[in-house]
């Protein structure tokens, strides 16, 4: 099988999840990524990682288009060639202009293809592969743009999350204590986001002394801001450890009373499969608003709180956070609701679906 996935963890996460289930039917893994996807090589289980050159459109002009369309071809052509001599049964893609050459040189060779949808819109580039592919995997029932003859190939399966997310599944939620810590944990996914940092230190110094001495932060940053908020958090007393990734952040999900992030598509399905609650800002001026998607539908399954970055001054979420400290019920509820959202066998779904068009 030959996967391809690249440019943020958001598209690698359920490739990686893919693949450990795949090398247990037996399967030898491929993976073809771009440039930016190749960061992430140590450690993902496949036998051998192919870059296939990619663009992503980042302009109207002639000059930026032409471009473009040169280095996608240039990423068909080194596929097409990859694909005659690895000759895979199948090859899944994952979004993402990185997933583009790959798929298409599969279609002009006549090998099935499975594309997968993270997120509760299609993605631009699914848009335009969507007709080419023999199968359409999604994570929502309900998926904005796809339409058409692509609609009539959809199947549901859920985002599939790794292993190391299906081990913190089995700890169970426990409920914050009157007088016991808080455990918080903040990322703004993969590359963090400064938003975060500057917004979270001035409203969790805010909260009252008694809330304050309870709070137990872990707290993801850009390395330009892990200075500065190491000290405001020193500065009022509050235990923090903040780093700029966290190869472990399912454990921490699952040792978290609430979770405060961005709403990409592999972090909402990790939180829904670990059940935990959580108070989600969707990236702003994202294309197709695909983190307002994600995160309105786990608002409205009552296993979060979306809050967009517009509307969420320093006041709104001190208030919000002494909310929810001052009465944890609203907390436990939230983690059954994301729970019973989370579809831990997603990752089965789509391989019997992969397996499928291998074998037809």
């Amino acid at each position: 099988m030959l996967l391809a996935a690249g440019g943020t963890g958001g598209h690698l996460f359920p490739a990686f999840a893919l693949a450990e289930e795949l090398a247990q039917r037996g399967y030898a893994i491929d993976l073809a990524t771009d440039m930016r996807g190749d960061k992430y090589r140590t450690g993902f289980p496949a036998r051998a990682i192919h870059q296939i050159p990619s663009a992503t459109l980042g302009g109207r002009s002639p000059m930026a288009l032409a471009r473009t369309g040169w280095m996608l071809s240039r990423g068909i052509l080194k596929a097409y060639r990859l694909l005659g001599r690895l000759r895979p049964v199948a090859v899944v893609g994952f979004g993402g202009y990185p997933s583009f050459p790959p798929l298409v040189a599969a279609s002009l060779r006549n090998i099935p293809t499975a594309l997968h949808e993270q997120n509760a819109v299609l993605g631009r580039a699914n848009r335009m592969l969507a007709g080419r592919v023999s199968a359409v995997a999604t994570s929502f029932e309900q998926v904005g743009m796809l339409e058409g003859r692509a609609w009539s190939k959809a199947r549901f399966t859920g985002n599939p999350v790794r292993n190391i997310v299906l081990e913190a599944m089995k700890q169970a939620y426990a409920a914050p204590t009157p007088d016991g810590p808080l455990h918080v944990l903040i990322f703004g996914g993969s590359q963090g986001a400064r938003f975060f940092s500057d917004a979270m230190p001035p409203a969790l110094v805010s909260l009252p002394e008694h809330i304050r001495a309870r709070l137990r932060i872990v707290q993801q940053c850009r390395e330009e801001d892990l200075d500065q908020v190491r000290e405001v958090y020193a500065a009022a007393g509050i235990a923090a450890e903040c780093a700029t990734f966290f190869t472990d952040l399912p454990k921490r999900i699952a040792d978290s009373h609430l979770v405060i992030g961005r709403a990409g598509a592999s972090s909402v399905a990790e939180l829904s499969v670990i059940g935990r609650p959580s108070l989600l800002v969707p990236l702003p001026h994202a294309l197709d608003n695909d983190q307002l998607q994600n995160a309105t539908s786990l608002d409205e399954s009552g296993g979060a709180w979306c809050i967009e970055q517009k509307d969420l001054s320093a006041e709104r979420l001190r208030s919000e956070l002494l909310t929810l400290f001052s009465e944890p019920s609203k907390l436990v509820a939230a983690a059954e609701a994301a729970k019973r959202q989370g579809r831990p066998d997603a990752v089965l779904r789509l391989a019997d679906l992969v397996e499928e068009l291998a074998q037809a």
